[in-house]
């Protein structure tokens, strides 16, 4: 997938499925990185904010939305707070 196919997907939720159950992801950010020349194609980053618990592991995860369809992602847990857990997922 490429960076303009989850701009419009901001905000919207994601369920993330793993070997316990599932839970609800919103994507609050996509954001494009630095370029580097020679790059196939634009790099860029999403953020999504999961539940306080449980606290997910950094691995692939399949991700479902009704628009984007199944994706399976690595996601890396970067930030928490009281009520959210944080969680980043690299394309470059």
């Amino acid at each position: 997938m490429e960076y303009g196919s989850f701009l419009g997907l901001v905000h919207e939720v994601f369920v993330v499925k793993f070997a316990d159950g599932e839970a609800h992801f919103e994507l609050v950010e996509c954001r494009r990185l630095r370029d580097v020349e020679g790059q196939m194609r634009e790099p860029f980053a999403l953020l999504f904010r999961g539940p306080a618990q449980p606290v997910l592991g950094q691995r692939m995860y399949r991700l479902e939305h009704a628009q984007a369809g199944v994706l399976e992602l690595f996601l890396v847990p970067v930030g928490r707070d009281a009520q959210s857990v944080q969680y980043e997922a690299v394309f470059n």
